[in-house]
């Protein structure tokens, strides 16, 4: 089953600061007993909205000003730690539909791309100055073209880096491998009973 290209990827920003933010701080792991992910969304940094809040201060992702954002501005080595496909899913379900940073996680990176969630990088300095004109100006306008490889923002065309199978998965509408296997599930089951280290078990 081919799903929906994904092409492109337009609107506002969230800009969230730090190197290293782990999966545990975008999903704490008390979560991770749900059977779906839905309802995942609202608890995304959960523990760090809480911990700013108990000081008077206000966490992005409590923001109003970012509200309905649907691009989000990360830094280096965004979603290390664990290989928790929840980390993805909670930012998915909270209504992002892209993520801008300077590097991911390769787990992390996987699990978006197999969600239908684009990450893409930028240089460190191209993507702080990203992050103070949004927080400067948080109804930016912002397109990412994964055709073109680009982000157009306040009329400045940037270029952007991808993998090439990711973009291509997303271009083509096969990102999700599970739909893939399914779709031809009969060959799979075939290749199974031929396998030595399957049948029987």
């Amino acid at each position: 089953m081919t799903l929906p290209a994904i092409r492109r990827v337009s609107g506002t920003a969230l800009p969230l600061r730090g190197d290293d933010v782990d999966t545990d701080r975008i999903i704490p792991a008390r979560f991770l007993v749900s059977i779906t992910f839905d309802g995942l969304g609202a608890h995304a940094f959960e523990d760090d909205r809480k911990a700013l809040q108990a000081r008077g201060e206000t966490h992005p992702f409590d923001d109003a000003r970012f509200r309905g954002a649907r691009i989000l501005l990360v830094n280096r080595n965004f979603g290390c730690g664990s290989s928790r496909e929840h980390a993805p899913q909670a930012l998915f379900r909270g209504g992002i539909r892209a993520v801008v940073g300077e590097s991911f996680s390769e787990i992390f990176f996987g699990n978006s791309v197999a969600i239908g969630l684009p990450c893409v990088t930028l240089p460190r300095e191209t993507l702080q100055e990203l992050q103070t004109l949004v927080g400067g100006a948080p109804k930016s306008a912002l397109s990412l073209d994964l055709e073109a490889k680009t982000l157009a923002v306040e009329g400045r065309t940037i270029p952007v880096s991808i993998p090439e199978n990711a973009r291509e998965a997303f271009l083509s509408g096969h990102w999700d491998g599970t739909s893939m296997l399914l779709e031809r599930f009969g060959e799979v089951e075939a290749l199974a009973r031929r396998l030595p280290y399957v049948v029987g078990f």
